[in-house]
């Protein structure tokens, strides 16, 4: 005698499931970000070593920019290369992460149209390649440390936690613009100006104890101050300070933008195999 099938049909995953889901599919997250990694230095002549090339040079043309022509000061005594580098670090991590992010889903339109799993790990995998990339670029500033003989205060230890804040930026950010991105495809063309635009307003080339006191609270307003002044604290040491006041500000951005990236994403996140 056959026994009776039994159907069960569920109205959707619940939200432990899907962070559960994330766990279970931890070997695609993998798969995606080294593909990413190996698309990205293919048939390259240099390979990952343009991992160092970008950012060394735009290490040194801000350097001749702010400090040889505009005689700008550097801060707590520390070469100016260093200052620029502790800068461009974090900032390369987030512009890299919104450039991946914001098309990750559009280039994994077949993946997401046939198979099931959390989108969010197709974000999360090209944030991830980025950091990549970040880490390399720390090679450059061990090389100008050993080059000037610089050595760090006890500060370097918290330089994790700032990692952590750019990490939470890169991600916030970058889901805002990866889901917006699916329905509108004017993103694509937007993130490039985000990316340059932002990088004139935030203190990449310079420090930010340059801004005038009564506008570095609202100068704070963009996330990246917070984030650099914490690289440059934790890196440069010595004399220099953290604001305080502008830090705690940037830093309620961040958290902001990281949780209601993620609000917004898994709001629409149903909707992308239709849309896409």
């Amino acid at each position: 005698m056959v026994q009776p099938t039994e159907l069960v049909i569920e109205a959707g995953r619940t939200e432990q499931q899907y962070w559960k889901d994330l766990w279970r599919y931890r070997e695609l997250f993998y798969f995606l970000a080294w593909r990413d990694i190996l698309v990205r230095y293919k048939q390259t002549i240099i390979g990952i070593a343009w991992a160092l090339i970008r950012p060394f040079l735009t290490m040194m043309v801000f350097t001749v920019v702010f400090s040889k022509i505009a005689k700008l000061p550097s801060e707590a005594g520390a070469p100016y290369p260093i200052l620029v580098f502790a800068a461009m670090l974090p900032w390369q991590f987030f512009a890299n992460s919104l450039s991946e992010c914001s098309n990750s889903l559009i280039t994994n339109a077949n993946l997401i149209s046939k198979v099931y799993f959390p989108r969010l790990i197709v974000p999360t995998s090209a944030v991830i390649v980025s950091f990549v990339d970040f880490m390399i670029s720390g090679i450059i500033l061990l090389g100008l440390m050993a080059w000037y003989d610089f050595v760090p205060s006890w500060r370097i230890m918290t330089l994790p936690l700032f990692i952590g804040i750019a990490f939470m930026a890169s991600m916030g950010v970058g889901l805002w613009l990866a889901s917006l991105n699916v329905k509108y495809r004017d993103f694509r063309y937007i993130v490039p100006f985000i990316v340059q635009f932002g990088l004139y307003i935030s203190p990449v080339g310079f420090s930010s104890s340059l801004v005038p006191e009564g506008w570095r609270f609202i100068y704070s307003l963009n996330p990246m101050v917070g984030v650099i002044d914490g690289f440059r604290w934790a890196i440069l040491g010595g004399e220099s300070k953290l604001y305080l006041p502008g830090f705690t500000l940037s830093l309620g951005l961040v958290a902001l933008l990281f949780a209601s990236g993620i609000w917004y994403f898994r709001k629409v996140e149903r909707t992308f195999a239709d849309v896409i």
